[in-house]
This record gives structure tokens, sequence and C-alpha cells, in this order.
């Protein structure tokens, strides 16, 4: 009897399946865990929200999104979505949904159409609600990059600074970008590049208003989601449009 004898036909089985498993296309693991956290704060109307909600709904449906997103081969993206405003004031609208077809980036879109405002009473926690982001990034699923996109048009004027948040919360891996509204502070843009920004390829995007939110968030989405890594000092944080 040779040397596998009667557990011939057993490895025979192994060797069969381990050819199978080489041969089929490998699963591509998750590239990027995204949180999106909109400010909801007192200084933000009921149709500057309104701007908000859709322009972020429209902004994932974008054609270069959905393209940037589902790049075969290229990894997952896993998506959540909260809004933020004073302490402790926060609400998810979007938990963790990995974005693998058309159909799972048409659920979030949906979803996001449809988000009603949790409050409109409360002021500018930033604080907060960073420390609220990176919870919610650890019940994200196992991804190479893990980010937090917080977009705002004000600075931290109630509770903790950005700083106790990054020095008492779990940040370790984690960039925050930021996405600041113009129009209702002079300081606004100042404050997140001093204070919000953090970690590496960390930027800052624009929006010339809430008019422009739609058109800042795409670009801001694309440039995370395409993990491009440019200067400094990006074209949107310019100044202001004349």
């Amino acid at each position: 009897m040779d040397e596998y004898g009667e557990y011939r036909p057993l490895v025979r089985l192994a060797a069969a399946l381990l050819i199978a498993v080489a041969a089929s296309p490998a699963q591509a693991a998750c590239r990027l865990a995204l949180v999106l956290a909109l400010d909801v704060s007192s200084s933000v109307d009921d149709e500057e929200y309104a701007l908000q909600r859709v322009g972020l709904a429209a902004a994932l449906d974008a054609p270069e999104i959905r393209h940037a997103v589902l790049q075969g081969g290229q990894g997952d993206v896993a998506l959540a979505v909260y809004e933020w405003s004073g302490r402790f004031q926060e609400k998810r609208h979007l938990d963790w949904s990995v974005l693998r077809s058309d159909g799972d980036i048409d659920r979030a879109v949906a979803v996001l159409a449809e988000m009603e405002r949790s409050t409109s009473d409360y002021p500018t926690a930033l604080g907060s609600a960073l420390g609220y982001g990176a919870q919610v990034l650890t019940q994200a699923p196992a991804c190479d990059r893990r980010v937090i996109d917080v977009s705002g048009d004000g600075i931290n004027n109630e509770g903790f600074a950005p700083a106790l948040a990054y020095r008492h919360f779990p940040f370790d891996g984690v960039t925050v970008n930021g996405l600041v509204i113009l129009g209702h502070d002079a300081e606004v843009v100042a404050h997140y590049r001093r204070e919000v920004l953090r970690g590496p390829g960390a930027f800052l995007e624009v929006a010339q208003g809430f008019e422009d939110f739609q058109e800042a968030m795409a670009r801001k989405l694309f440039r995370e989601i395409s993990d491009i890594q440019l200067g400094a000092l990006a074209p949107s944080e310019a100044a202001p449009r004349q």
C-alpha cells in the first residue's frame, strides 16, 4: 500500500478543494469604513437642513460616486450616517451598510433622502459629535481605512473641545476630514483646520453656502472613496468665489 493508503480518497478530495479555491475569484476586503456626520445645530434652519439631506442623497447617487464605490476588485465601502448638534444630541440615520452593488447604494440613498431632523434647538458640540463618531466606528466592519467626515457651519461652542475627544475616545488609525459650510461663522474654516482635521491625509472641503453642499459633498466623497492624496491645500479651500 502506498504512503496514503486508505486515506487516498480524502487526500484527493482535499487537493480538489484547494484547486477550486485557488481558481475562484478572491473576495476583496473592505477598503473603507466611512462615517458621515451632519450638523443640525440651531444655526441650521429647516431649509438649510433640507439642502443637506437632499444634497447628501444626490451626492451618493451621482454616477461618479457610484463608480468610485463599485470599482471592481478594489474592496468594499461601508457607510454610516448620523446627525449631531448639542452635547449628546446625536442620531444615527443610516447604520453600517456595505455598498457592494447599485442596489445597496439605492437603498442607502432612499434612507438618506427620507431623513427626518431629530432636533433644531441645540448649539454646536463638535467634541461630542466626534466622540460619537469614534464609537460608531468601533461597530464598523473590518476595513483598511477608517474615516469620519464631519460637516458643519460653526465652531465648537458647547461641551468639550475636539482635542479632548481625540484624547479620550478610540481614534487610533482614524482619519477625520471636514466639510465646512460658509455663511454663518467667519471662523469656521480656521477652526476646522486647527481643531478638527486629524490623521494622515486629512483634508478640508468648503461649501460656499448650503446651496453648494451637494457639489462639495460629492467632491469630498470622491476623494475619500478613491483615497486621493493631494497637497496640504486643496483647490476647494481657496478663497470664496466672487
